[in-house]
């Protein structure tokens, strides 16, 4: 009757730890080899309809076929996308939350918000976003030329909206002030597409942001592109010369990959390496990313974290040497 008794104990507290390690992981109860069988979250740290939010939304469609499950976007925006990573790694580990990580990612806590690289398992990058700077169609600078003589003559008081301070788009005006040695004024707004919309409604005097958000303005006379700070021209822009063409020795730009907070198992992980390759790989993926001027690209979890180490340093040392 005691082994008995004693077996009954066991199994109970065994149902017990069970339940408690399943309320740890967000109340999912189902063991990680039958992932997924709820909806997952993807929280994307922009406002709606900027190029980050674009990437996410469509890969997040693909993957949606891979694995039979709806992917529900969540945008949380702020603090240059600090409040949605921060948000993204205080969810549970697992694969119940996945989100967009920007280059954001390796730049924020070098500034001190609480951002860390390490909070992430990487699930694989899909998009290469080259900057560039536009005006309103009714500004008087034709030439980037132009812009910078302006800037020469009054240091700080043009202003250049971005997609929050802290962010890779700051950090590019910041550069394009170094390298013509003068000073612009960054303004930041939660996300590239409201710094877009500033800049075509002259509440500022020019935008940095993705080549996704300031071709379509470009295409239908809203902005004038003057620029584009990536070591070829793109077809999304024609006519449209680099910096260095024009003698401005600047090349910088974002990228975005999927993560998930730290500590994925095994079997998750797995599903959502293959589910992001398939849908990093789709036609209908790269046709969109293409069409809008960034750059599809399908990097693997491996060498995707290789990478955003390297990227880590090198912000490290451009960031921390700010005055």
């Amino acid at each position: 009757m005691r082994s008995t008794t004693f077996r009954l104990t066991a199994a109970a507290l065994a149902v017990t730890a069970l339940t408690a390690g399943c309320a740890d992981r967000g109340g999912v109860s189902e063991d990680a080899a039958d992932y997924p069988s709820q909806d997952i979250t993807l929280v994307v740290p922009y406002d709606a309809g900027g190029a980050s939010d674009l990437a996410a939304r469509t890969l997040a469609a693909r993957m949606e076929d891979s694995l039979g499950q709806s992917i529900i976007v969540e945008n949380r925006s702020g603090g240059a996308g600090s409040v949605g990573l921060e948000n993204l790694a205080g969810r549970a580990a697992d694969g119940y939350s996945i989100g967009y990580l920007p280059v954001e990612t390796v730049m924020l806590g070098y500034q001190g918000y609480d951002v860390d690289p390490g909070a992430y398992d990487l699930v694989g990058q899909m998009v290469s976003v080259p900057a560039t700077i536009a005006v309103p169609e009714d500004s008087p600078y034709e030439t980037l030329d132009d812009l910078v003589e302006a800037a020469r003559s009054e240091p700080g008081a043009l202003s250049v909206s971005n997609s929050g301070a802290g962010s890779i788009w700051e950090a590019a005006t910041t550069e394009l002030g170094r390298a013509t040695e003068t000073e612009f004024q960054p303004v930041p707004f939660d996300g590239g597409a409201p710094a877009v919309t500033a800049a075509v409604g002259g509440q500022v005097d020019a935008v940095v942001a993705g080549i996704s958000e300031t071709a379509p303005a470009h295409a239908d006379g809203r902005l004038r592109v003057l620029a584009l700070f990536d070591s070829q021209p793109s077809d999304s822009l024609p006519g449209v010369e680099t910096a260095a063409e024009q003698g401005v020795d600047v090349v910088i730009g974002g990228w975005g990959g999927i993560g998930a907070p730290a500590g994925l198992p095994d079997e998750v992980r797995t599903k959502l390496e293959e589910a992001f390759s398939e849908a990093a790989d789709s036609d209908e993926f790269r046709t969109i990313i293409a069409d809008s001027g960034n750059i599809p690209v399908n990097v693997p979890s491996e060498e995707f974290s290789e990478f955003v180490d390297q990227e880590h340093t090198r912000f490290g040392a451009l960031l921390e040497g700010q005055d």
